[in-house]
């Protein structure tokens, strides 16, 4: 539990709601509903607006009280915790939201609610598409972009796919439906998120920010100097080749000659540390957070790659090192797993992090705001 004088001096915010003893049991609802589907927080009733300590009434059963909203006044029901604790003389019932591992959270009567800075509001199209994304139950890549049509896909390299399984693409008389069938198309004749990434002619056209922002530094802040700037674009499997090819290009390691060899007089990394984790930004990223793209950032020390979106409800840092996989966009997943960049056993991660530990160097895995942060040690 955070220690009341914390709580009470940080004042209401992103994680923290003040609330007084009368507050009715929809108010509590809505703010258990916004934390649940947001990061999580701290209800503290008991509290005025102000940071009045006002105090609640111990002879009402006031645990039991929050739980029957987390149960019933919620949807799904939350798991909670809940307490009193004595401040000043007075009791205060904290009230422990998790971040919700089943969003999106709603009330019964069908209200959804973020939790943005210190107020809940209910959540825009986009921000709701979101957090159906994370629960599994809703999938971007597998969403038609309007005003695009079977002209838009590179047919000579739909070809080439279908041709490691025996199919001649150029000769099927119903190349919509086929297209169709492996969710290239949609129902109406538009081309996917994923027909457009994986097999567009030129996916940016739609898709503006769905590429890498490259950059490299001399030095360990983006304050320094900037030696190289890029943004890599067109399909995912020429991103991912440029990208790596640029990483390793920037990368300057020492050598020596012993014998009749030249020697590196430092251990690197093999090239499919670097792939595994530009595969992973690719994959796995939130296209429908179409304002941001993939931010690659060299450094003197390390590489950073920042990926929009955050980790699906039930996957956490810890189970990511484990080699726990999860398709964010399993359409995309499934065709470049098909063209050999990706597999479905998840070890490319934990790949990531066992080489780094033979190089004696770290990796950290981090969610930033609204992005999955892998930072290498180099």
């Amino acid at each position: 539990m955070i220690p009341i004088t914390d709580i009470l001096s940080q004042g209401e915010n992103s994680a923290v709601e003040f609330k007084s003893a009368g507050t009715n049991a929809e108010m509590i609802a809505r703010e258990m509903i916004s934390f649940a589907n947001t990061n999580g927080g701290v209800i503290l009733v008991g509290v005025e607006d102000d940071g009045t300590i006002s105090g609640v009434d111990t002879d009402k059963q006031n645990e039991t009280w929050a739980s029957n909203i987390a149960r019933d006044a919620v949807v799904p029901p939350l798991n909670i915790h809940s307490q009193i604790v004595d401040f000043q003389g007075k009791h205060l019932l904290y009230i422990d939201v998790p971040k919700g591992k089943h969003k999106p959270y709603h009330s019964n009567s069908g209200k959804f609610y973020i939790r943005i800075g210190s107020t809940n509001r209910a959540p825009s199209q986009v921000e709701l598409m979101r957090l159906f994304q994370q629960s599994g139950s809703f999938h971007y890549d597998q969403v038609g972009i309007e005003k695009t049509t079977v002209n838009d896909l590179n047919f000579y390299k739909i070809d080439s796919y279908f041709e490691q399984y025996g199919l001649n693409f150029n000769e099927e008389e119903d190349k919509e439906r086929l297209l169709r069938n492996v969710d290239l198309l949609t129902e109406e004749g538009n081309v996917t998120v994923a027909g457009l990434l994986v097999f567009g002619i030129n996916p940016q056209r739609y898709l503006l920010n769905a590429s890498i922002s490259f950059a490299h530094y001399k030095g360990n802040d983006i304050s320094d100097y900037l030696m190289n700037h890029q943004v890599i674009s067109g399909t995912l499997d020429n991103q991912i080749d440029t990208c790596v090819a640029l990483i390793k290009n920037s990368l300057t390691s020492g050598s020596t000659i012993e014998g009749t060899k030249t020697v590196p007089t430092q251990p690197a990394y093999q090239e499919r540390v670097f792939r595994e984790i530009i595969v992973n930004a690719c994959i796995h990223r939130n296209y429908a957070i179409s304002g941001s793209r993939i931010r690659v950032f060299l450094f003197d020390d390390r590489l950073e790659v920042h990926s929009p979106g955050r980790l699906p409800n039930t996957i956490t840092i810890e189970k990511l090192s484990a080699g726990v996989s999860f398709a964010v966009n399993p359409i995309i997943l499934k065709f470049m797993e098909n063209l050999r960049y990706v597999d479905k056993l998840g070890r490319g991660l934990p790949l990531v992090w066992n080489e780094a530990r033979k190089l004696g160097k770290q990796v950290f895995f981090s969610e930033i705001g609204e992005e999955f942060v892998v930072s290498l040690g180099i």
